[in-house]
């Protein structure tokens, strides 16, 4: 009896099969975004005159040292309360009264050893070349956070409860925001300028303290 021969398998339509395989994941499958920090480098560009001066009691100057520990205005700080030092900061409105650089919405201490007003301060960060990324990190975000709830508190005093500052900015950014867009961006503009973002970042040293 003849051995009888082994059927031969189509495989002519795989490559097809493979490619609509190939487009359906390519369709399907979500790529997340990596998030980082939002920050604006200055250009490069020659200085053409010498940068103004900060007074001491202007400057909020924070240390992280290798080890991750915090050094906050020469003192050793825990994280958690870094956002509510940064905040009495921002809002001490020590400039005197009648004065032009006096803060009429300030609701800080106001004295006189810190902060004129919120347009002259200014937080100073220093990390060490072996801080940890995650610690980098959270420093900034409770910095962020600090000036965030400032302009939430005035974005609601002067527009509304409903008008908060950092969401209407998410909304605006993801293209969600129902309303005058035009109008609210100027509402936000306003309220930046009464807070103004202003953190710089010192060079990190090359040995860890």
């Amino acid at each position: 009896m003849g051995r009888r021969a082994t059927p031969e398998v189509n495989a002519g339509s795989m490559a097809d099969i493979a490619f609509l395989l190939l487009i359906f994941f390519l369709v399907t499958t979500t790529i997340e975004k990596d998030k980082g920090i939002a920050r604006q480098l200055p250009p490069i560009e020659p200085p053409t005159e010498a940068p103004p001066l900060i007074k001491e009691k202007n400057l909020f100057i924070v240390n992280v040292n290798k080890d991750d520990q915090l050094l906050v205005e020469d003192n050793l700080m825990e994280l958690k309360d870094l956002r509510k030092a940064a905040i009495d900061f921002l809002d001490n409105g020590g400039a005197p009264a009648g004065s032009p650089e006096y803060c009429s919405y300030c609701k800080g201490s106001r004295s006189s050893s810190s902060s004129d007003n919120p347009e002259k301060a200014v937080i100073s960060v220093q990390n060490d070349r072996l801080t940890s990324y995650d610690m980098y990190i959270r420093v900034q975000n409770e910095l962020v956070a600090a000036y965030n709830f400032l302009r939430d508190r005035e974005s609601k005093r002067l527009y509304g409860e409903n008008f908060v500052f950092t969401e209407i900015s998410k909304q605006i950014n993801e293209g969600s925001y129902k309303g005058n867009e035009e109008a609210a961006k100027e509402k936000l503009e306003t309220i930046q300028k009464m807070y103004p973002l202003k953190l710089s970042e010192a060079e990190p040293k090359t040995k860890g303290q």
